[in-house]
């Protein structure tokens, strides 16, 4: 049990979706995320073990390679991709009341900015990690935000910018979410921003990767 769920993390860190990806080139060749999650659930390992044990902790490797500079997004989005391959067979598991979902994120680029590779690589992982995903795209508006929530209202927020221009939208969606449903919890995200500007805006938190945002919402 332990050796495929250690393989399983290795394969995510790494960035294998299957057997048939020539990425990376030392795993060329070799099971990927796909096969290896299949595999352990034929061996009747729990769903929960699988992603908990298996899949995150390869995600949490490749997050801490991140933090540390030593990976680039590029690993990141790959790992993200390996992941999700495997989430496929899990995430069907769902409905049958094997893994119950974590919780509803509503995530969206905020107005007037178009950049969305951070945005995906959240959803992806968050995805991945059991959480139901509503992805509003880019520029999207403070209404588009409070139209989500109103229709998910148990949903938290995540909104991202990359220009130091569009993250000052970001304080009128806070604003707008604070007058509609006081109690939504909110996190921004982007290149620009920082916990001193979450602050300032009134935000719940500030997280400057992906993986280090997915990971706290873990252990809330």
């Amino acid at each position: 049990m332990e050796d495929i769920l250690q393989k399983l993390a290795h394969v995510i860190e790494h960035g294998k979706i299957n057997r048939a990806t020539p990425y990376p080139p030392e795993l060329q060749g070799q099971d990927g995320a796909s096969e290896l999650t299949l595999r352990a659930l034929e061996q009747g390992l729990e769903p929960k073990l699988i992603l908990n044990q298996g899949l995150m902790p390869g995600m949490g490797r490749v997050g801490d390679k991140f933090s540390r500079g030593e990976v680039f997004i590029a690993n990141m989005l790959i790992s993200a991709k390996a992941m999700n391959a495997a989430m496929e067979y899990l995430r069907p598991l769902f409905s049958t009341g094997d893994i119950t979902p974590r919780g509803t994120i509503v995530l969206g680029t905020v107005e007037g900015d178009l950049h969305d590779i951070g945005k995906n690589l959240v959803k992806m992982i968050m995805k991945g990690d059991g959480w139901d995903v509503i992805d509003l795209g880019t520029d999207v508006s403070s209404e588009k935000f409070v139209e989500a929530v109103l229709e998910h209202t148990e949903a938290i927020v995540g909104m991202s910018a990359l220009l130091t221009t569009t993250m000052l939208n970001m304080e009128s969606v806070v604003n707008a979410l604070r007058e509609s449903t006081p109690e939504t919890k909110i996190f921004i995200g982007g290149a620009p921003v920082s916990q001193a500007f979450s602050d300032e805006i009134g935000a719940d938190g500030y997280f400057r990767d992906p993986h280090s945002f997915a990971r706290s919402l873990a252990v809330d």
